[in-house]
This record gives C-alpha cells, sequence and structure tokens, in this order.
C-alpha cells in the first residue's frame, strides 16, 4: 500500500497573472507588445478609488484604445496613463463629499 507521501507527482503549476497576459496577447495578435502590468494595475486602482469601482476596466480600455491609435508607444502608453490619473484623482477632489 502507497501513502501519499509516496506520491512524487509534482504538484500542477499555479498560473500566474504574466502567464495570463502572455496568452491573452498572442490570442488577440499582440505578441511583441510589452505590457506594463503594474502600469495598468495602478490606473485601474486610481480609477476605481477616485472616481467609481466601473471605471477601472473602463479607464483602462480607453488608456488602451487611445494609446493603439497613436501608435502604441510605450512612452505614449505611459503620458497617457499618467493623464488618465491625473484626471481620476481631480474627479475625486470635485466629487468628493465634505
Amino acid at each position: 500500500m502507497t501513502s501519499p507521501a509516496d506520491d512524487q507527482t509534482p504538484a500542477p503549476a499555479v498560473p500566474t497573472l504574466a502567464d495570463w497576459i502572455d496568452e491573452a496577447t498572442a490570442a488577440l495578435g499582440l505578441e511583441g507588445h510589452e505590457v506594463d502590468e503594474a502600469l495598468v494595475l495602478d490606473l485601474a486602482r486610481v480609477a476605481a478609488h477616485g472616481v467609481l469601482r466601473p471605471a477601472a476596466p473602463v479607464t483602462t480600455y480607453l488608456v488602451g484604445l487611445a494609446a493603439g491609435l497613436r501608435g502604441g508607444d510605450p512612452a505614449v502608453v505611459e503620458e497617457l496613463s499618467a493623464r488618465a490619473e491625473r484626471l481620476a484623482e481631480e474627479w475625486a477632489a470635485r466629487h468628493s463629499a465634505g
């Protein structure tokens, strides 16, 4: 009789966000385009907290669309993300109670 300790089968790897990004970029025909996940997550966080939670995916989509229309250069993505973050922070200041 064997015990679970005798089973030397390695546990399956837990997929990561980077794995998802790799698979999604391939499926969307975006191979070779770098995704700055920290930048996207920071933008989503600021939009969610400064505007409304649903603003997070909408804002990141709008920045991606605007960046794509401008050629998708990483510097353009950074500039547009910074602009959207400032807008969300200004929105929060204008619309906060008290």
